[in-house]
């Protein structure tokens, strides 16, 4: 995969804080069903 600028990724706004994180490449398989930025985030859901 050639490399992209980081606005062409995806973006989703966390369910838990409100604020925006992009795709990361970890979450490639799982893209549906993250709903939190950080594991923070999901703690506190």
């Amino acid at each position: 995969m050639k490399m992209r600028k980081k606005s062409d990724l995806p973006t989703k706004i966390c369910v838990t804080c409100g604020r925006p994180f992009t795709w990361r490449k970890k979450w490639a398989q799982v893209w549906d069903e993250v709903r939190y930025c950080s594991k923070r985030c999901r703690r506190a859901a």
